[in-house]
């Protein structure tokens, strides 16, 4: 390890030179309170910043009862990441000074949502934290004497405010923590009280606008309906009420722009923790519901669709189904084997984002094409076994048909974004109007019984070598010249759950494949090493698709099918 000092003089002897010189400075120097590791410099001032990384001395500095469970330690290293951009933000000064990327200093971006990280990594006895800095150049001539401001006055100030235990620090710091605890509670008692999610009265759900997930200022805050209340007694909190939506079949219904997709969303984000002061803290979601919809165009890769397509005019194979141009009902009938193949134990669906004729058959299309010219067999024939045979639980929402409801266990109504239990009335309905049957007639399956979950994703993956993998925004990724199509995903955050997407697929293909395992039990075991290892497990040193946040099993497996080269 080299001292400051050298730094110093290094940078003195660099000024001037060629961009390239600046690769001499890639060490790790002290810099007494903390060490500087100048990981990764950057090819020129126009490529993605130089990976640098502080390690705060901790020693006892912030309590260890801060980040005594895993809950705790992600809450804590998300509000230290959030803490050290309001640090960054303050003494930021000018910005950037020359050219390209100059004096962009930069760490990890975070949202609405608590994830966990490699961009802040704390234990008893430091705080590690990535950071990306433009090393600045004129032209493509080294300004070491900016660099030197930037790496001895900005972030010893930068760092101290950051990372130093201070009151403030301990009030806040408690504060994320003592909500992670909470989240965490309701999250367990989901599963005690027989629930999927839980709406928390007063949850703020509507979003600023269509490109921001921060609240609506001026939403109106949810409150459940008595009959579907429950209420919960925090660890911190005390006592909170909300509508606890129970396992088996519930429907959204209400006219447009009442609010339906607007629970929707907040529930499928639940899955996720969310900060203060987001609106959404006490919206909690079963950790393995997934979101399906149509996607047509994606590819699949020999996957047992027959629970929903037989007997197709072109004679296909629906037991080891393969295509690279997928329809409306067949992506969306492959999106959920994949959900079922990776233990979701809830599916989330809204009308609007699917296939018309995978979700629904009515009576007069019924006796106008026969059933046996019919290859579709919707998903509305197959919900009530999902749940009464596999204890899949479906939450969707739907608008203009009725026909859900005679297969429902609740129905929910949003009326003005009111929420109102409407069920007793939806049976009524659909018995007087004749849509009773399918729910008696749910369990049937003409063609047989359900597949065995070995069956439903047989395709062994082989090894391969991948040379690169770029992140392409939030929605898309690359290996190599094949880019992976993530927009229809909509449980991704943001570019940083893409970028861990992105190096997990990465580590599967050259690490985990064997020509042996198919997709499901690649995802299951990356998804297993890194419970048990971390994020940092399958990043590689220099980072340099951007810093990872966690991801979960269902989009991996997903991501992975979605490779059209697998």
């Amino acid at each position: 390890m080299k001292s400051r000092d050298e730094l110093k003089r290094q940078l003195k002897q660099i000024d001037h030179k060629g961009y390239k010189a600046y690769k001499v400075l890639e060490d790790c120097y002290e810099f007494g309170t903390y060490r500087l590791s100048i990981d990764h410099v950057q090819g020129d001032p126009f490529a993605t910043p130089s990976r640098v990384r502080i390690f705060y001395r901790n020693g006892g500095n912030i309590p260890a009862e801060y980040f005594s469970t895993r809950v705790r330690k992600i809450a804590a290293e998300d509000y230290l990441l959030r803490r050290l951009h309001r640090s960054l933000r303050a003494e930021a000064g000018g910005g950037r000074k020359g050219s390209g990327k100059s004096g962009l200093v930069t760490a990890c971006r975070v949202g609405q949502e608590v994830l966990e990280r490699t961009a802040v990594l704390i234990s008893a006895e430091q705080i590690e934290v990535r950071i990306e800095v433009g090393f600045p150049a004129y032209g493509r001539t080294i300004a070491a004497g900016e660099l030197e401001e930037i790496l001895f006055e900005m972030l010893p100030v930068v760092a101290k405010k950051s990372f130093a235990f201070c009151p403030e620090m301990e009030r806040e710091l408690k504060r994320a923590v003592y909500l992670a605890d909470d989240q965490e509670f309701i999250r367990n008692e989901l599963e005690k009280r027989g629930l999927v999610s839980f709406v928390a009265d007063g949850s703020v759900l509507p979003r600023e606008s269509g490109i921001s997930q921060r609240p609506m200022k001026t939403a109106v805050a949810f409150r459940s309906p008595d009959s579907l209340a429950v209420t919960l007694r925090l660890p911190h909190r005390g006592v909170v009420r909300g509508m606890g939506i129970r396992r088996g079949v519930t429907v959204i219904v209400g006219g447009g722009y009442h609010g339906k997709s607007t629970l929707l969303k907040a529930i499928e984000r639940g899955v996720y923790d969310h900060i203060s002061g987001d609106g959404r803290e006490y919206v909690i979601t079963d950790s393995t519901a997934f979101k399906l919809r149509a996607e047509e165009g994606r590819c699949i890769h020999q996957e047992n669709i027959s629970m929903f397509i037989n007997h197709l005019p072109s004679r296909a194979d629906t037991v080891r189904f393969t295509t690279e141009n997928a329809s409306g009902s067949t992506s969306q009938a492959a999106n959920t084997i994949e959900a079922l193949a990776c233990r979701s134990r809830v599916l989330l669906i809204d009308e609007d984002t699917s296939a018309t004729n995978f979700m629904v058959r009515d009576e007069v299309m019924a006796k106008l094409v026969a059933d046996e010219k019919e290859p579709i067999t919707p998903f509305i024939r197959r919900v009530r076994a999902l749940y009464e045979e596999m204890g899949i639980s479906t939450v969707l929402v739907v608008g203009s048909s009725g026909a859900y409801l005679s297969v429902a266990d609740t129905v929910v109504q949003m009326d003005c974004y009111e929420a109102k239990d409407v069920t007793k009335r939806a049976m009524e309905l659909a018995e007087q109007y004749g849509e009773a049957a399918e729910k008696k007639g749910g369990n049937s399956r003409p063609d047989g019984s359900v597949p065995e979950k070995k069956e439903w994703l047989s395709y062994a993956v082989r090894r391969q070598r991948i040379e690169k993998m770029r992140v392409h925004g939030w929605d898309t990724l690359s290996l190599d010249k094949s880019e992976i199509d993530l927009r229809y995903l909509e449980q991704i955050t943001d570019e940083t759950q893409t970028a861990a997407l992105g190096y997990i697929l990465q580590y599967i293909l050259e690490r985990l494949a064997d020509g042996k395992k198919n997709a499901v039990q690649l995802a299951h075991e990356a998804y297993l090493k890194l419970q048990k290892d971390g994020l940092v497990s399958m990043t590689p040193p220099n980072y340099g698709a951007g810093c990872p946040a966690a991801v979960r099993e269902q989009e991996i497996l997903a991501g992975l099918v979605r490779y059209r080269l697998l």
